[in-house]
């Protein structure tokens, strides 16, 4: 798999610089899902798949300022 290394946000096509905060608002509905279901997500940490409880996920929360 080859890891891009340009941010997508510079791109000069408004459809796939704007999906970087689609991606994130995705991911943030994700996680909400989760917690309001009990569940957990699949996701990548550093490369490695990893699967993150909703108690995980309401302790992350809680530190996010």
């Amino acid at each position: 798999m080859i890891i891009p290394t340009q941010d997508i946000r510079n791109s000069p096509d408004p459809d796939i610089s704007g999906s970087y905060f689609a991606i994130k608002r995705a991911r943030q509905a994700a996680v909400d899902l989760a917690i309001q279901t009990n569940t957990a997500i699949v996701t990548t940490v550093n490369g490695k798949i990893v699967r993150i409880p909703a108690a995980e996920l309401i302790k992350q929360r809680q530190l996010t300022p």
